[in-house]
């Protein structure tokens, strides 16, 4: 009972797949992988009889690692298998093929593929048989009674699935068939209006020399269109010369039901070079006919045929000439693999397509020489106005340049007589209330404090613009030397306490565990970090942290710092590092400046071959236009001169 209710249960499964597939070759191998794994095999195939499912007539299984065979061998094996087992369909039992003496032992001890066992139950459609199912093991194994028995009983339910792919081939075939009239139609239909379209020249030509190959029954026809050397030759005696001209194959159609010879697509030779060609050009505007070019008096096989006719191929041949006005422009050529007579009424069809031809030719040559003037003049034009437009183009962007350096010119007089002026007037007010009489000591100190801050404010402002200057030729030397960074770090934040707590700015420090050491030049870095904390506390707005963080990775190091200010958009942040540049607002926030801190960074940055880099972006948790600042300080650890 459990044999009956797993063959009732496969059956149900070949016929759940065979319900659910639109596709033969898939369908097929579900199925057989369906009864090999049923049957637990090493091997499963099908074969389908006088069928046209796929080119192997067969669907092909295998378990896993039990046969170890390339794919390469397993097809050859497959291809040697089927015609040989085809022949006999009648139930064969091998539990040995090494032991067993018959026609199928025989076939299956010179395959490729190791099989040892066989089992091959025919497959029956309506009493006639129409496939095979083949069971293999590796090894010799003892087919049982309940096998055969199963595998006789899937049988039935494999021909349902065999006669679905037959039907399905059928129906394809018949479609094929259908389809070929309908083309055939439409393309007559297309040869009548296509005289009258906008089709381009060789869409045209190859609709005409389709439908004549194909209305005729040739095997092969092709255009030939010629191209003289000398144009005043066009219309010489053909009979007295031959002019220099050039043959060329501009479109070619073989016969879908004839073997196709090899293609002469853009093949050319020369005019004289061909005596057929030559004979179809004294003879224009009559058409050269033969109708056995190898039984034929009127061409000598001798002579110079052009290859792209392949008379090995070839029979019956037409060329009828393509003429304007007492000029040949070409031929329509049509061949035959046999012996052909061409009928009166063939020649006056082809010479009414041929005034066409030649009629659309001629106006195409004079629409192209149109274009050409046209497409030359307009690239002139086009030429001339992209000349003017780049020149247009600098001329704008020299314009905006001088915009903006004036611009950058008038800020930065605008800060530095603010920045020289104030020190100096402190200094002066400092200086005559110092030559007052009878001040006490703690009066001058605190006057002498004052000249001596806005002297270090103005010495200050003339040391940057002079060492930018020098930045910008590269004319500082580097002194090179080991600094822990971790420990320039606290420094610097030590002196910023003071100025950070009375604005309450809040600094968060991330610093490594170990000493960061680093070589570098220490002036240039710490005059870096310096401008860096100044800015921060500068601009930062109150009651807001100042992120600060120090990473070692490979042979650099990274410093970046976040602080919160008003909102800056991603392309003022562009312009900080530019000099002179001031963000808005900073002038009426009466922040004091010059412009040239972050740009005196930038240069010494590059100076020490490192990075820096800005990101701005808006705080998300914030009601007013606050922005997120972070500068990202890479430099290399061990300083190596540039060449």
């Amino acid at each position: 009972m459990q044999h009956q209710a797993e063959t009732a249960s496969l059956a149900q499964q070949i016929n759940q797949i065979v319900s659910d597939s639109f596709e033969p070759a898939k369908m097929m191998q579900q199925i057989v992988q369906t009864i090999g794994e049923s049957f637990q095999v090493d091997c499963c195939i099908i074969t389908i009889q006088n069928g046209n499912y796929d080119q192997s007539q067969a669907a092909f299984w295998y378990s896993g690692n039990q046969l170890p065979v390339s794919p390469k061998l397993e097809m050859l094996a497959l291809k040697q298998l089927v015609p040989l087992i085809s022949a006999d369909t009648n139930t064969q039992i091998i539990d040995d093929t090494q032991a067993t003496e018959n026609n199928l032992s025989t076939v299956w001890q010179h395959l490729l593929l190791p099989v040892r066992a066989v089992l091959q139950i025919p497959v029956r459609f309506k009493d006639k048989i129409c496939g095979l199912i083949l069971l293999m093991q590796r090894e010799p194994h003892y087919w049982t009674a309940t096998e055969i028995e199963r595998a006789q009983a899937v049988a039935s339910s494999v021909a349902i699935a065999i006669s679905q792919v037959k039907q399905t081939a059928m129906i394809a075939t018949l479609q094929q068939q259908a389809k070929a009239v309908a083309d055939y139609q439409t393309l007559m239909n297309q040869l009548v209006i296509a005289s009258r379209s906008s089709l381009e020249l060789q869409q045209f030509l190859q609709l005409v020399i389709a439908g004549i190959v194909q209305t005729f029954g040739v095997k092969y026809g092709s255009i030939l269109l010629l191209k003289y050397a000398d144009p005043l030759l066009k219309i010489s005696d053909r009979q007295a010369q031959i002019p220099k001209a050039k043959a060329t194959v501009i479109c070619e159609w073989f016969n879908v039901d004839t073997e196709p010879k090899v293609s002469s697509l853009s093949q050319s030779f020369w005019l004289s070079e061909c005596c057929l060609c030559r004979q179809a050009f004294q003879a224009a505007p009559k058409p050269v006919a033969i109708v056995d070019i190898h039984n034929s008096s009127t061409v000598d096989l001798s002579e110079d045929i052009a290859p792209t006719f392949q008379l090995s191929q070839t029979a019956g041949i037409l060329l009828f000439p393509l003429e304007s006005q007492g000029t040949v422009l070409g031929f329509i050529v049509l061949q035959h693999s046999s012996p052909r007579l061409w009928q009166s009424e063939e020649l006056a069809l082809l010479e009414l397509v041929s005034a066409q031809v030649s009629g659309f030719i001629i106006q195409n040559q004079t629409l192209q020489q149109v274009q050409a003037l046209v497409e030359e003049r307009t690239a002139q034009l086009k030429t001339s106005l992209q000349i003017q437009a780049k020149l247009y183009e600098k001329t704008r962007q020299h314009i905006d340049q001088l915009r903006y350096l004036n611009q950058l010119k008038d800020d930065f007089l605008s800060n530095v007589n603010h920045e020289l002026r104030t020190p100096l007037t402190s200094m002066s007010v400092a200086i005559r209330l110092l030559r007052q009489p009878n001040l006490s000591t703690e009066t001058q100190t605190k006057y002498l404090d004052i000249l001596e801050q806005q002297c270090t404010q103005e010495t200050k402002l003339i040391n940057d613009l002079l060492q930018f200057q020098e930045l910008q030729f590269e004319q500082i030397p580097l002194q090179i030397e080991t600094i822990d960074l971790k420990l320039k770090v606290r420094e610097l934040l030590q002196s910023f306490k003071t100025k950070w707590a009375d604005k309450k700015l809040t600094a968060r420090v991330e610093l490594p565990t170990a000493p960061l050491l680093i070589a570098t030049e220490a002036d240039s870095l710490n005059r870096i970090l310096q401008e860096l904390l100044t800015n921060a506390s500068k601009y930062s707005n109150s009651n807001t942290p100042i992120d600060l963080k120090v990473d070692e990775q490979a042979d650099r190091v990274i410093f970046s710092l976040t602080n919160m200010s008003s909102n800056i958009s991603p392309e003022e942040a562009s312009q900080l590092f530019d000099k002179f540049h001031r963000g808005r607002g900073i002038t009426q926030r009466a922040i004091q400046g010059t412009g040239l801190g972050l740009a005196l960074v930038k240069r010494l940055v590059q100076h020490l071959h490192g990075t820096i880099d800005i990101d701005v972006s808006r705080c998300p948790d914030s009601q007013l236009n606050i922005s997120k600042i972070c500068f990202t300080l890479t430099l290399p650890k061990f300083f190596e001169p540039q060449p």
